[in-house]
């Protein structure tokens, strides 16, 4: 790559896909060029202000013909993303990611892969969006030593829940959710917790360094919440927000993924809307807060655009691996 600019290919064209088009189409920056664009379908997703020299294709092969150094894997889900980025890793292609269900489920083996074909994958936009807390556990927070993880990782339950603590109901509050886009038709993975959940299997994986199965996490739905949980709440000076929870007691992690009460006192209760935030605490420099929109397509595309930038740029953030541990809820 030296001497000239690294090539990125982008896998799938929605929502992050094609903001990140955007970005590197607007920004024009001199290290970075786009050059293939994939998705199913791909007749309906061509636009104009995509460069003429940028393949666009529906085709995987013709994705590795391209030449790209980078392949960014924004498809989401576990197949077939998680064969593109196989085939991917195996031709020597570092990959940039932000889909949290593949890393939570084959993060290590995905990690081994890349060092074995001598290249990287980075997917520091897999929690929280836009917010970088991946980066900021695994360098800026490495000479601590993480003992517990409070979260609020799923910004389509806190925008329901914020709209509740307001007098809002339930399905009103979901419904405003999925008409402004950001809850899906069927939101079982945000309102039952799984999102959250893969999202703590990854924070637990480079912060506590802890290795955990999504599945070994407990999850409870925010559906059941009425009006007077909240009333109750207001009592005790609290509100309720959806809390991914990870501490690691005499070497077993208790983890676990739902609607808790929280302190008024508690930067947690101040996250609004789509918000997310992520509360570290160190052994050696106590807590740490993490804040910003956790979703939406620039804020995840600008996390994605680091990551490409950090391998364009020599960098290089280490992939730390964890070691298992009994697994408890409480």
């Amino acid at each position: 790559m030296a001497g000239r600019p690294v090539r990125v290919a982008i896998l799938g064209f929605g929502t992050v896909g094609s903001s990140l088009a955007r970005i590197l189409c607007e920004r024009k920056l001199p290290d970075v060029e786009l050059c293939c664009i994939f998705n199913r379908g791909v007749a309906r997703k061509r636009v104009p202000w995509v460069p003429s020299s940028v393949v666009w294709t529906e085709h995987f092969d013709e994705v590795l013909a391209a030449g790209p150094d980078i392949v960014v894997e924004a498809a989401g889900g576990l197949e077939p993303a998680g064969e593109w980025v196989r085939k991917a890793l195996a031709a020597g292609k570092s990959v940039v990611t932000a889909n949290k269900k593949l890393i939570a489920f084959h993060g290590p083996a995905l990690e081994a892969l890349a060092k074995h074909h001598g290249c990287q994958l980075l997917y520091g936009a897999a929690v929280a969006g836009g917010v970088p807390v991946i980066p900021g556990v695994q360098q800026g927070l490495a000479g601590d030593r993480i003992h517990t993880l409070r979260a609020i990782l799923n910004g389509t339950c806190n925008f329901i829940l914020s709209n509740m603590e307001e007098g809002m109901g339930f399905d009103a509050a979901l419904k405003q959710a999925q008409s402004l886009g950001y809850a899906e038709a069927d939101p079982t993975e945000d309102v039952d917790g799984f999102d959250a959940r893969a999202k703590l299997v990854i924070l637990s994986r480079i912060g506590l360094r802890i290795e955990v199965q999504p599945e070994e996490i407990a999850c409870r739905t925010i559906r059941d919440l009425a009006a007077i949980d909240f009333a109750y709440a207001r009592d005790l000076d609290c509100t309720i927000r959806q809390i991914s929870r990870a501490e690691v007691r005499n070497g077993e992690l208790f983890a676990t993924v739902g609607p808790m009460l929280v302190p008024r006192s508690s930067p947690l209760s101040w996250s609004r809307g789509t918000e997310n935030m992520v509360i570290s605490g160190g052994q050696y420099g106590g807590e740490t807060v993490f804040s910003g929109h956790g979703a939406g397509g620039h804020p995840t595309a600008v996390a994605v655009l680091s990551d490409v930038l950090a391998i364009a740029h020599g960098g290089c953030l280490v992939a730390i691996t964890g070691t298992r541990a009994k697994v408890d809820s409480d």
